[in-house]
């Protein structure tokens, strides 16, 4: 089979793409390869997937790659996704996320994919409070730029499926950690900070609590649902209740290193700040198979070792972070 991947030398996307050959598929990636796109996640399958260095926003270009490649499914993974980021400037979010989309569900139109998997997010439910959970009937109240562009393309992809029949599932994943993640999210950035002795931003008072997926068992959820899923259906890829408050994954990360719960400190709080995710994943369970492996604790094990063992991938990102930790942590 087939798969065309978009964003696949993302954090995420580059996962998906290494299990998508592990598992004897021929892949096809497309990425822009902006600030949060590097070819290094693929090192270790090089020559084994076909590139193309494409805008999703570029029309002519991506019909001319589905034209040319013909892939029977495409995975849509490209998207602008952090919150901050469209806090200060939402337009890339409008171009990428929403016009991005609709490029691609025409060009699937235009050439008859089998499946097309369009990636979603939790945040577009909205928030919830201490309690209860979000399933795939919960109706959308996004709070962000960046989840409502999201919210945006689901809707895209639902009209699609209604009006042209085209073959679009809906996947809608808690926040992913992990290895290779841009040192924007709240991991990687705890993680280095804490290597360099800096102070560590935590907004608010720490309390907003996060269902934390690992990369690894997101990508096999992606694939299980490639091969089972069911057109017109939306599946909720969360990690079965493994809900931690932020502060307390910043500790857990400082322990990890070793390093001193002094060097937290509180900053003021993310404008419309949601404050709790939770996501139900018995669908994907009784539909699909799939259940999360790996714990909290064993991934975030892992993924501090990595960063500690890669760390000059991350100094040549440092720069440009600098610059940007500037304008969102005050």
């Amino acid at each position: 089979m087939k798969i065309l991947i978009t964003g696949g030398a993302g954090f995420m996307g580059s996962e998906v793409v290494k299990q998508s050959i592990y598992k004897g598929y021929d892949v096809v990636v497309v990425d822009k390869l902006t600030y949060a796109g590097d070819l290094k996640r693929l090192n270790e399958v090089e020559g084994k997937y076909k590139f193309y260095k494409t805008d999703i926003t570029d029309s002519p270009e991506i019909l001319r790659i589905m034209s040319k490649e013909k892939p029977e499914v495409v995975i849509h993974m490209a998207a602008e996704t952090h919150v901050d980021r469209s806090i200060l400037d939402a337009s890339s979010f409008i171009d990428t996320n929403v016009k991005g989309t609709r490029i691609m569900l025409d060009a699937a139109k235009e050439y008859g994919v089998t499946k097309f998997i369009n990636m979603s997010t939790d945040e577009v439910y909205g928030a919830l409070g201490e309690d209860g959970q979000f399933d795939e009937t919960t109706p959308l109240d996004p709070n962000s730029p960046y989840s409502a562009s999201k919210a945006a393309a689901d809707m895209l992809g639902r009209a699609y499926f209604k009006t042209h029949s085209l073959p679009v599932i809906t996947v809608r994943a808690s926040n992913n950690y992990g290895p290779w993640q841009y040192p924007e999210k709240l991991v990687p950035v705890m993680i280095i900070k804490a290597y360099y002795n800096e102070s560590l931003p935590v907004y608010g008072k720490g309390d907003n609590v996060r269902e934390w997926l690992y990369v690894s068992d997101f990508s096999e959820a992606m694939l299980q649902i490639v091969e089972k899923g069911k057109p017109g259906e939306i599946y909720n890829v969360g990690s079965d209740g493994q809900e931690k408050r932020n502060i307390e994954t910043v500790k857990t990360i400082l322990q990890l290193m070793k390093k001193p719960e002094s060097l937290i400190n509180y900053v003021a709080d993310r404008p419309g700040h949601d404050f709790r995710y939770s996501i139900k994943v018995d669908k994907i369970k009784n539909e699909i198979g799939w259940k999360p492996k790996v714990t909290f604790e064993e991934g975030m094990e892992k993924t501090v070792a990595w960063y500690l063992k890669n760390m000059k991938w991350v100094e040549s990102k440092m720069s440009d972070l600098r610059e940007y930790w500037k304008k969102v942590y005050k």
